[in-house]
């Protein structure tokens, strides 16, 4: 694809997950998209044969930038697993509350689509959720959890909850409830060791 094509592509991805996002799959139109990106219809459907085809392709961008952003959490000097996971949390809270937060998009997306299980858009969510989890059991084991998947699989419960009711409720204290949470089951499991 030439430099502009790929340079119109990405515009296209970008304004239309702001869309997505703010909107939802079902209220945005591809003439809204279009506009959004300052391009015609026809332009957008050159690059995207549906507005599934382009939903499935917008998270599949997004998860680029997401997941850095997860990435970007870890604190490499943070050695013990409770700091781990308050690194987590804290940040989770100061993402919420910046303006416009609406909660994770990839999560919003695949509750609207709940009843497509094949939908294109809900396969990229589920692949982003599992590097997230793939990652967090990553930290997890550098700091020497002994279960870093079952542990990391616990406390992506956690998060998706706290995101939930951070965005139901408007209220960013569900972070620190889900991090102390988080806690108890770092002692549970310290406590699980054979002596």
């Amino acid at each position: 694809m030439a430099r502009s094509g790929q340079k119109t592509k990405d515009t296209i991805l970008t304004k239309a997950y702001v869309l997505f996002y703010r909107e939802g799959f079902a209220r945005v139109s591809m003439d809204a998209i279009a506009e959004a990106a300052g391009t015609t219809k026809r332009t957008l459907y050159y690059h995207f044969e549906s507005k599934d085809a382009l939903v499935a392709a917008v998270l599949d961008h997004q998860h680029i930038h997401a997941f850095a952003r997860f990435k970007s959490w870890s604190n490499q000097a943070s050695n013990t697993p409770e700091k781990v996971l308050a690194d987590l949390f804290g940040n989770l809270e100061m993402w919420a509350r910046s303006p416009r937060w609406l909660g994770s998009g990839f999560t919003r997306l695949t509750m609207e689509l709940a009843d497509l299980p094949g939908h294109p858009a809900r396969r990229a969510a589920q692949q982003h959720k599992a590097a997230v989890e793939h990652w967090l059991a990553g930290e997890l084991a550098r700091v020497g959890v002994d279960d870093p998947d079952e542990l990391a699989q616990q406390v992506m419960l956690l998060v998706e909850g706290c995101l939930s009711l951070m965005l139901i409720h408007n209220e960013t204290g569900y972070a620190k409830i889900a991090a102390s949470a988080a806690h108890q089951l770092i002692k549970a499991q310290a406590g699980q060791r054979p002596s």
